[in-house]
Protein backbone atom coordinates (compact mmCIF):
# COMPACT_ATOMS: atom_id res chain seq x y z
CA UNK A 1 0.00 0.00 0.00
CA UNK A 2 1.70 3.55 -1.11
CA UNK A 3 1.75 6.30 1.18
CA UNK A 4 -2.15 8.28 1.23
CA UNK A 5 -1.28 11.76 -0.79
CA UNK A 6 -0.94 14.37 2.35
CA UNK A 7 1.84 12.03 3.69
CA UNK A 8 3.95 11.59 0.76
CA UNK A 9 3.77 15.34 0.48
CA UNK A 10 4.77 16.55 3.69
CA UNK A 11 7.45 13.95 3.28
CA UNK A 12 8.90 15.56 -0.24
CA UNK A 13 8.53 19.12 1.22
CA UNK A 14 10.76 18.01 4.46
CA UNK A 15 13.18 14.76 3.46
CA UNK A 16 14.32 14.65 6.88
CA UNK A 17 10.88 13.23 7.82
CA UNK A 18 11.69 9.59 6.98
CA UNK A 19 9.15 7.73 9.70
CA UNK A 20 6.27 7.11 12.14
CA UNK A 21 6.17 6.04 15.51
CA UNK A 22 3.55 2.86 15.52
CA UNK A 23 4.63 1.77 18.89
CA UNK A 24 6.27 3.37 21.93
CA UNK A 25 7.58 2.83 25.02
CA UNK A 26 9.00 4.72 28.35
CA UNK A 27 12.71 4.04 27.48
CA UNK A 28 12.54 3.29 23.58
CA UNK A 29 10.00 3.17 20.70
CA UNK A 30 9.43 1.66 17.24
CA UNK A 31 8.95 3.13 13.58
CA UNK A 32 7.98 2.34 10.42
CA UNK A 33 9.61 4.27 7.48
CA UNK A 34 7.89 6.21 4.84
CA UNK A 35 7.42 4.65 1.43
CA UNK A 36 9.18 6.71 -0.60
CA UNK A 37 7.73 8.26 -4.13
CA UNK A 38 8.98 5.82 -6.49
CA UNK A 39 9.26 2.11 -6.52
CA UNK A 40 12.07 1.53 -4.18
CA UNK A 41 12.80 0.35 -0.52
CA UNK A 42 12.59 3.20 2.36
CA UNK A 43 15.83 4.49 3.42
CA UNK A 44 16.93 2.83 6.01
CA UNK A 45 18.64 4.96 8.84
CA UNK A 46 22.02 3.82 9.99
CA UNK A 47 22.88 2.36 13.10
CA UNK A 48 23.21 4.87 15.68
CA UNK A 49 22.20 7.54 13.85
CA UNK A 50 20.22 10.43 15.97
CA UNK A 51 16.89 11.24 15.07
CA UNK A 52 13.87 12.61 16.49
CA UNK A 53 10.11 13.20 17.03
CA UNK A 54 8.37 15.90 18.98
CA UNK A 55 5.42 15.51 21.23
CA UNK A 56 2.69 17.24 19.34
CA UNK A 57 1.10 17.31 22.47
CA UNK A 58 3.64 18.61 24.87
CA UNK A 59 5.03 22.60 25.13
CA UNK A 60 7.33 22.03 22.39
CA UNK A 61 9.18 19.09 23.49
CA UNK A 62 11.26 17.32 21.14
CA UNK A 63 12.87 13.87 21.95
CA UNK A 64 16.04 12.74 20.63
CA UNK A 65 16.90 8.91 20.14
CA UNK A 66 19.28 6.64 18.35
CA UNK A 67 18.63 3.92 16.28
CA UNK A 68 19.58 0.58 17.67
CA UNK A 69 17.66 -2.52 15.35
CA UNK A 70 16.37 -1.90 11.90
CA UNK A 71 14.87 -4.58 10.10
CA UNK A 72 13.00 -5.03 6.48
CA UNK A 73 10.17 -7.36 6.38
CA UNK A 74 6.66 -8.49 4.65
CA UNK A 75 3.77 -6.46 5.80
CA UNK A 76 1.79 -9.90 5.72
CA UNK A 77 3.74 -11.87 8.75
CA UNK A 78 2.47 -14.85 7.74
CA UNK A 79 4.19 -15.31 4.23
CA UNK A 80 8.01 -14.54 4.46
CA UNK A 81 9.95 -12.66 1.47
CA UNK A 82 11.26 -15.33 -0.69
CA UNK A 83 14.84 -15.39 -3.24
CA UNK A 84 13.40 -14.18 -6.72
CA UNK A 85 17.40 -13.24 -8.63
CA UNK A 86 16.43 -10.61 -10.01
CA UNK A 87 18.01 -6.93 -9.49
CA UNK A 88 16.20 -3.83 -8.35
CA UNK A 89 15.54 -2.83 -11.57
CA UNK A 90 14.46 -5.73 -12.96
CA UNK A 91 11.77 -6.02 -9.65
CA UNK A 92 10.78 -2.33 -10.97
CA UNK A 93 9.79 -4.08 -14.08
CA UNK A 94 8.57 -7.56 -13.66
CA UNK A 95 7.81 -7.22 -9.58
CA UNK A 96 6.25 -3.64 -8.78
CA UNK A 97 4.10 -5.07 -6.21
CA UNK A 98 6.66 -5.82 -3.97
CA UNK A 99 7.47 -2.67 -2.99
CA UNK A 100 4.52 -2.33 -1.34
CA UNK A 101 4.17 -5.62 0.22
CA UNK A 102 7.27 -4.64 2.46
CA UNK A 103 8.08 -2.56 5.56
CA UNK A 104 11.15 -0.87 7.35
CA UNK A 105 10.67 -0.47 10.80
CA UNK A 106 13.33 0.83 13.09
CA UNK A 107 13.85 0.89 16.94
CA UNK A 108 15.10 3.79 18.46
CA UNK A 109 16.20 4.29 21.93
CA UNK A 110 15.09 7.59 23.95
CA UNK A 111 18.57 9.91 24.90
CA UNK A 112 16.82 12.54 25.95
CA UNK A 113 14.86 15.77 24.97
CA UNK A 114 14.53 19.36 24.39
CA UNK A 115 12.16 21.83 26.02
CA UNK A 116 12.47 25.49 26.28
CA UNK A 117 15.62 25.63 24.53
CA UNK A 118 17.20 23.21 26.81
CA UNK A 119 18.52 20.24 26.61
CA UNK A 120 18.01 17.03 28.83
CA UNK A 121 19.56 14.07 28.70
CA UNK A 122 16.99 11.41 31.16
CA UNK A 123 14.12 10.23 29.83
CA UNK A 124 11.03 12.68 29.08
CA UNK A 125 7.61 12.24 31.11
CA UNK A 126 6.49 10.61 28.15
CA UNK A 127 7.85 8.73 24.84
CA UNK A 128 6.67 10.24 21.72
CA UNK A 129 3.23 9.19 20.99
CA UNK A 130 1.70 6.59 17.91
CA UNK A 131 1.64 8.25 14.57
CA UNK A 132 3.79 11.20 15.51
CA UNK A 133 6.62 12.04 13.21
CA UNK A 134 10.11 10.84 13.12
CA UNK A 135 12.83 12.88 11.32
CA UNK A 136 16.50 12.88 11.14
CA UNK A 137 18.68 15.22 13.15
CA UNK A 138 20.99 17.52 11.27
CA UNK A 139 24.54 18.04 12.37
CA UNK A 140 23.62 21.43 14.35
CA UNK A 141 21.42 19.65 16.46
CA UNK A 142 23.81 16.40 17.12
CA UNK A 143 26.51 19.08 18.44
CA UNK A 144 23.64 20.81 20.59
CA UNK A 145 22.68 17.21 22.24
CA UNK A 146 26.11 15.87 23.11
CA UNK A 147 27.61 19.04 24.56
CA UNK A 148 27.51 16.76 28.15
CA UNK A 149 28.13 12.94 28.05
CA UNK A 150 25.26 11.91 30.20
CA UNK A 151 24.15 9.75 27.18
CA UNK A 152 26.68 7.42 27.19
CA UNK A 153 25.45 6.21 30.85
CA UNK A 154 22.22 5.19 28.89
CA UNK A 155 23.71 3.68 26.06
CA UNK A 156 26.02 1.44 27.93
CA UNK A 157 23.12 0.10 30.24
CA UNK A 158 21.13 -1.16 28.02
CA UNK A 159 19.76 -4.47 27.79
CA UNK A 160 17.86 -5.21 24.64
CA UNK A 161 20.76 -4.45 21.70
CA UNK A 162 24.38 -4.79 21.11
CA UNK A 163 25.57 -1.90 23.37
CA UNK A 164 29.12 -2.07 22.89
CA UNK A 165 28.54 -1.77 18.64
CA UNK A 166 25.67 0.78 19.28
CA UNK A 167 28.11 3.49 21.98
CA UNK A 168 30.90 3.19 19.15
CA UNK A 169 28.69 3.46 16.30
CA UNK A 170 27.16 6.59 17.73
CA UNK A 171 30.31 8.15 19.03
CA UNK A 172 31.94 8.05 15.34
CA UNK A 173 28.30 9.37 14.43
CA UNK A 174 29.00 12.82 16.53
CA UNK A 175 32.57 12.97 15.56
CA UNK A 176 31.64 13.36 11.93
CA UNK A 177 28.57 15.58 12.75
CA UNK A 178 30.95 17.35 15.30
CA UNK A 179 33.13 17.91 12.08
CA UNK A 180 35.87 15.21 13.51
CA UNK A 181 36.11 17.05 17.03
CA UNK A 182 39.38 16.00 18.20
CA UNK A 183 38.83 17.27 21.77
CA UNK A 184 35.00 16.02 21.85
CA UNK A 185 36.37 12.55 20.87
CA UNK A 186 38.83 12.42 23.85
CA UNK A 187 36.57 13.44 25.93
CA UNK A 188 34.02 11.01 25.24
CA UNK A 189 36.96 7.90 25.62
CA UNK A 190 37.55 9.53 29.15
CA UNK A 191 33.67 9.41 30.04
CA UNK A 192 33.62 5.42 28.55
CA UNK A 193 36.71 4.79 30.59
CA UNK A 194 34.98 5.81 33.87
CA UNK A 195 31.43 4.16 32.90
CA UNK A 196 33.08 0.87 32.43
CA UNK A 197 36.43 1.17 34.15
CA UNK A 198 36.09 -2.12 36.01
CA UNK A 199 35.66 -3.53 32.45
CA UNK A 200 39.22 -3.26 30.42
CA UNK A 201 38.38 -5.58 27.81
CA UNK A 202 34.77 -3.99 26.94
CA UNK A 203 36.35 -0.66 26.86
CA UNK A 204 38.64 -2.02 24.79
CA UNK A 205 36.43 -3.38 22.05
CA UNK A 206 34.75 -0.27 21.61
CA UNK A 207 37.31 1.89 21.69
CA UNK A 208 38.67 -0.12 18.84
CA UNK A 209 35.81 -0.22 16.63
CA UNK A 210 35.91 4.44 16.92
CA UNK A 211 37.98 5.54 13.66
CA UNK A 212 38.98 8.82 13.89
Amino acid sequence: MRLPLFQTEIHHLNPSHIAEVVETATTEFLAQCLEPENLSFPVMPAFGSWVKSIDENGIGTTIYGVVYHATTAPIDSVHRARALGLSIDQLREQQPQIFAMLKTEIKVAIAGFGSGGKIYQHLPSRPPQIHQAVFTCDDDEIEQFTEEFHFLRTLTQMSNAPVDELVAAVVRNVYQARKCDRTWLVQAGRQLSLLLKDDYDRLSAILSQVHP
